[in-house]
């Protein structure tokens, strides 16, 4: 049997809320993920960022492998979107605005699947001061003020926009990145 190369990581949980209420700590996703077989674990910050190598590689049989894991060990099914630390990396370069916008107000929603230039359009309707965009499939958000008060937001928690994706701050981004880089 050859030795198949690990490829590194990031998973993004859609909630960390487990049922009742409760906060899924840190320390049980990372034994959760030691128990799949996953390798140089690590959790950045308190919202479900994962780093992780793995020796599946393809980015769809990981997030099923997590997602029902999940379900099975927490009791909640919950998105949780993969993307290779590689390509996770290009995000900061996709960012569609200039550095002087504040990390913590600016957003992107991570996605299994990219949206389209047109998708602005269709939630026009939602966007009140927003600067919104899509860049390399992704959508960025630069609030103008407090992003939990945003409709923008509510929206996407509805069935409308139900398509699994989950949102994460440029400075989370640039957190989960520099995590990356210590990765072996």
């Amino acid at each position: 049997m050859s030795d198949v190369k690990e490829l590194a990581f990031v998973a993004a949980l859609y909630s960390v809320v487990l049922p009742g209420g409760e906060r899924l700590k840190m320390a049980d996703l990372k034994a959760f993920a030691a128990d799949l077989g996953l390798s140089e674990i690590q959790t950045v910050g308190a919202t479900g960022n994962l780093l992780f190598k793995s020796r599946v590689h393809h980015p769809g049989e990981v997030e099923t492998s997590l997602e029902t894991g999940f379900r099975k060990r927490f009791g909640k099914t919950i998105p949780i979107i993969v993307r290779p630390a590689k390509a996770f990396r290009l995000l900061t370069a996709a960012n569609p605005f200039s550095a002087n916008h504040d990390p913590k107000l600016v957003a992107v929603r991570l996605m299994r699947e990219g949206y389209g230039q047109g998708f602005v359009e269709d939630i026009r309707r939602y966007i009140d001061d927003e600067d919104v965009r899509v860049s390399d499939g992704d959508l960025w958000i630069a609030f103008q003020g407090d992003p939990g008060k945003s409709r923008l937001l509510s929206a996407f928690s509805t069935k409308k926009f139900a398509t699994p994706g989950t949102f994460r701050t440029l400075g989370m981004v640039t957190r989960i990145n520099a995590a990356l880089d210590g990765m072996a």
